[in-house]
């Protein structure tokens, strides 16, 4: 159930034409525990990208540098998989699979890589496939650069839009008051590629002097969440904000997400990163968070397993240790709810092929909720 106050906030929105809400000031719920979980597989440190094959069979990544497949609760490890720079925030992040795998056989893949100019790592994107419990056919699509041996912000989540078209998010790697603002430069950004890695000759900054025209949208901080809302194919994508404001944004063309021009949130020894947070020509977000609740992993939920999510988003705490409902009215945040109070730090949420949605969890591996 939604709180009282939610459909006078609504109404204030609808009115003002102003969707943008604070989070923190809708009520948080306890959770409703109508469901169970079931730890479908277990000794996965930091288990971050999860994907499915047609056969059930699930790859989940693991940042230090190994793909595990698990078949039935078993988890085996997939040979040559491309070493990663595992230092912070960076190692093995993201997995896809393509929207016409069946016919293709194409995998994706982000991590960071110490491919490239200077030292240290930065975001890659590869594609690859899978024969008898190996990667094979490696392709490099994309590598942000240049490396730094800084650990945080390399992002790093993988879409496919309803036409095709491939998304990556790549964070700032800490040089916030240079990268995100400037497309001559990698980092801060969303990317939009062809599925062969190729560029579309519609991308924003086609043509630019000196552009990096892989960039569909800038102004990011550190995106650890993408996902296409399955009722208008729009993008959504949350970022960390630095100390306070974790941000939730629809995806457009060009736009700039202000960071690190304007922020809701302070730098972590107590000093402004800007007085602003909102600016002519920058984007808002719809939705933040203040405080933090640190941003990983986020899912619609479409499944008619759960009827009282149904329609509605899950985004991963890492700080917290809990899944949020966010419950939605178009593209209005109204209500916010547990899930999975304490289960740990969430690194990702996802919805299976078989209609039930897995947690993965820091320390722990995978979990599968199972309504009662």
């Amino acid at each position: 159930m939604i709180n009282k106050i939610t459909p006078i906030l609504f109404l204030f929105l609808a009115l003002t034409g102003y969707a943008q809400v604070k989070l923190n000031d809708i009520p948080l719920q306890d959770e409703v525990k109508n469901y169970t979980l079931e730890l479908v597989v277990s000794g996965i440190p930091i288990p971050w990208g999860m994907t499915w094959l047609p056969d059930g069979t699930m790859l989940v990544t693991e940042k230090s540098g190994i793909l595990y497949q698990v078949k039935k609760g078993v988890k085996t490890e997939i040979n040559n998989v491309p070493k990663v720079y595992n230092r912070g925030q960076g190692g093995l992040l993201d997995i896809v699979v393509h929207p016409d795998y069946s016919k293709n056989g194409w995998i994706y893949i982000t991590y960071a890589s110490t491919e490239g100019e200077g030292e240290g790592g930065n975001t890659k994107l590869i594609r690859a496939k899978l024969e008898d419990e190996k990667l094979t056919q490696i392709e490099s699509l994309y590598k942000a650069g240049p490396n730094t041996t800084k650990g945080q912000h390399f992002g790093s989540r993988i879409i496919f839009d309803k036409e095709g078209f491939l998304y990556f998010s790549a964070g700032e790697r800490g040089n916030h008051f240079v990268n995100p603002q400037d497309i001559t430069r990698d980092n801060g950004k969303i990317y939009r590629l062809n599925a062969d890695g190729s560029i579309p000759k519609d991308n924003p900054f086609v043509g630019k002097e000196g552009a990096k025209e892989g960039i569909y949208s800038f102004g990011h901080r550190n995106p650890q969440g993408l996902a296409i809302n399955p009722f208008t194919g729009a993008i959504w994508e949350h970022e960390h904000g630095p100390q306070g404001g974790d941000e939730i944004n629809i995806i457009k063309k060009a736009a700039n997400y202000g960071w690190a021009i304007v922020t809701y949130g302070i730098d972590y020894d107590g000093t402004s990163i800007s007085a602003e947070s909102e600016k002519p020509g920058i984007e808002n977000p719809i939705s933040y968070w203040l405080p933090s609740i640190a941003p990983s992993g986020m899912a619609f939920v479409t499944s008619n397993f759960y009827s009282d999510w149904k329609g509605h988003l899950l985004v991963g705490s890492l700080k917290f240790q809990y899944l949020e409902l966010l419950k939605l009215k178009g593209d209005t945040v109204i209500g916010r709810q547990k899930i999975a109070t304490n289960i740990g730090r969430v690194r990702n949420v996802v919805q299976g092929p078989d209609g039930y949605i897995y947690i993965g969890v820091e320390g722990k591996g995978i979990f599968k909720i199972i309504p009662n």
